[in-house]
């Protein structure tokens, strides 16, 4: 009986070798083994940090924007006495690193005072 060369058996370790290398190499770089998705896009932060004091009749807030982006406050005070007015002001615009007062008052004394805000239109 004839002995058989060697050569196949030696391609056929070199083909699974060479298979063993490549396969993940190739599952990596079509992004399904290693891959993580993207972090998702953060929020860009915004809004002003509005501080409110209430002495009486009176309401004073004062609103600081520390973001790039503007932001839009409107001040809402709601009076104790059932016939006085409650109101609320006009929205005013809080430019970038700016602060405004906003002031309102009762003729009685104030059951509560809140800031709202909201996205200032872009100029």
């Amino acid at each position: 009986m004839r002995r058989t060369p060697h050569r196949p058996r030696y391609l056929l370790a070199s083909g699974a070798v060479l298979a063993a290398l490549l396969v993940p190499a190739g599952l990596y770089t079509a992004g399904h083994v290693g891959a993580a998705a993207p972090p998702a896009p953060s929020p860009e932060p915004a809004g002003s940090e509005c501080r409110t004091s209430i002495e009486g009749s009176r309401v004073v807030a004062y609103c600081h924007n520390p973001y790039p982006s503007a932001d839009r406050v409107q001040l809402h005070t709601e009076c104790a006495r059932w016939w006085d007015v409650d109101a609320d002001s006009r929205p005013v615009p809080v430019p970038p690193g700016r602060t405004v007062r906003l002031a309102d008052r009762c003729w009685k004394e104030v059951a509560s005072a809140w800031v709202t805000h909201s996205v200032a239109p872009r100029a």
